[in-house]
């Protein structure tokens, strides 16, 4: 199992174009993986998840992957988050 905090820095925070984006991203791997803010755990392969999770501008998110390629996965997703989820 691989854990990772990341920062949410783009302005408008996870809306529905980034949870879907990130949707898209964790459904190419075949790790469980989920997101973690303030003790609410979610599946990171649903859209409605990560939309009720409220991760706004400066949030803090735990990836939580685990599986065969959770290495990768978590990679993956720290870009998304480092590239503003491609929005600025």
């Amino acid at each position: 199992m691989i854990e990772k905090t990341v920062k949410v820095i783009n302005r408008a925070g996870i809306h529905a174009r980034p949870s879907a984006l990130l949707v898209q991203t964790t459904k190419n791997f075949k790790s469980s993986i989920y997101f973690e803010k303030n003790q609410d755990r979610i599946n990171a392969k649903s859209i409605m998840g990560i939309i009720t999770l409220g991760a706004g501008y400066g949030a803090e998110v735990k990836l939580i992957a685990e599986g065969e390629d959770e290495k990768e996965a978590v990679e993956a997703l720290v870009k998304l988050f480092e590239s503003k989820f491609e929005e600025e």
